[in-house]
């Protein structure tokens, strides 16, 4: 079996490719990076490192590795062989691949299925990737298939001395939606397959981002520099559990979760985030803050469906104050952030940035969340 991975970064190594190794199949990373492709390719395979409370080291050379500009004719050749194709890039950079995998379609001769699954933090990203393939496509083949998905694991920032090896937590979770592979013989073993992939993404975004992110910004506005450090502030520790509880409201009243078990899963969410093995910082967790205020992701979309059950967000409300206050000397995001606060009035930024119509039941408190914060820096 064989699959091909765009993303050979720290998901693309420490969860997926890792997970498809342990199936059986011959990964071939794809990448940008001039710098980690010769890591790879010199190496003998690199290490994963399981960080609980014992570590585990298991090693992978069941790969190979292209750049996939300089190396586009032998990237088109794997699709071409490919069972599957997954992606963890970012959902910015989905479109920038489609093209590629359209014309690996083109010259498969095969009739094997393909399964094609963006591996994002984001809800239905497959669809986005799916989309953009389609453009490029005059005739989707009959036996290319697409899954939307949702996954679950920690990979903090790696130290640039240790790569190609790769730290993570133990646990991972990688949930496929089966609905749209009738006619696939999809096997992988770790990977659990579900009817209705909904209630899984949304109860991961809106329970381990949402407080990984939750943590990251009000962390970084007490001080702090890693999330389990955050975590032992117990400012930072009120405003989280507040956060979970607007967050598990939703979710147990929209999918129908039972309360006592949605409890545990954000405990076991929370000793996870508390890992102090991982070293995750806070500015790592926090960056591109402008996409993680938008209308369907982590703070905005639990925000917005508590406010239409007639419920006022006041914890996730707080962190959005506090996610504009957010800072990183080399994310763009923030700059960009920074300058449409400065230019845009509190409506403006509401609709544009978060998605927010005037009329939703979230309109007023989010703006006038997002007026204190100018105000703020009006008098500063």
């Amino acid at each position: 079996m064989r699959a091909v991975h765009f993303g050979a970064g720290n998901i693309g190594r420490g969860f997926i490719g890792a997970v498809l190794q342990d199936a059986g199949y011959f990964v071939t990373f794809a990448d940008v990076n001039i710098e980690l492709i010769a890591k790879l390719r010199s190496s003998n395979g690199y290490s994963l490192i399981e960080l609980g409370e014992a570590k585990k080291e298991t090693h992978y050379e069941n790969f190979e590795v292209l750049d996939s500009t300089a190396d586009e004719a032998a990237l088109i050749a794997a699709i071409g062989r490919a069972n599957v194709i997954t992606a963890s890039v970012g959902t910015n950079i989905l479109p920038a691949i489609a093209p590629v995998i359209a014309r690996g379609i083109q010259a498969r001769s095969i009739d094997s299925p393909l399964v094609i699954m963006a591996c994002e933090n984001a809800i239905n990203a497959t669809d986005i990737l799916s989309s953009k393939i389609l453009e490029t496509l005059i005739r989707l083949p009959k036996n290319i298939f697409f899954a939307n998905t949702a996954v679950d694991r920690i990979v903090p920032m790696q130290q640039a001395d240790t790569e190609p090896d790769v730290a993570a937590e133990k646990f991972c979770e990688w949930v496929i939606d089966k609905s749209g592979l009738a006619g696939t013989d999809l096997k992988i073993p770790a990977a659990t397959m579900v009817d209705d992939l909904q209630p899984f993404i949304e109860r991961k975004l809106y329970t381990v981002n949402t407080a990984h992110l939750t943590i990251a910004y009000l962390g970084q506005r007490h001080g702090h520099d890693t999330v389990a450090e955050s975590l032992r502030d117990p400012i930072v520790r009120d405003v989280v559990s507040r956060v979970m509880e607007e967050t598990s409201m939703v979710l147990v009243t929209k999918h129908g979760f039972d309360s006592s078990d949605h409890a545990n899963y954000v405990h076991r969410t929370l000793l996870r985030l508390a890992n102090p093995l991982l070293d995750d910082q806070v500015e790592r967790v926090g960056r591109q803050p402008l996409r993680k205020l938008s209308r369907f992701e982590r703070l905005i979309g639990p925000a917005a469906l508590l406010a239409e059950l007639g419920e006022k967000p006041s914890a996730l409300l707080e962190v959005v104050e506090a996610s504009l206050e957010f800072f990183s000397q080399d994310d763009p995001e923030v700059q960009l952030l920074s300058s449409k606060l400065d230019s845009l009035s509190p409506w403006e930024f509401t609709s544009q940035v978060c998605g927010i119509l005037h009329d939703h039941p979230l309109a007023t408190s989010l703006e006038q969340a997002i007026a204190k914060h100018q105000g703020t820096l009006s008098h500063k």
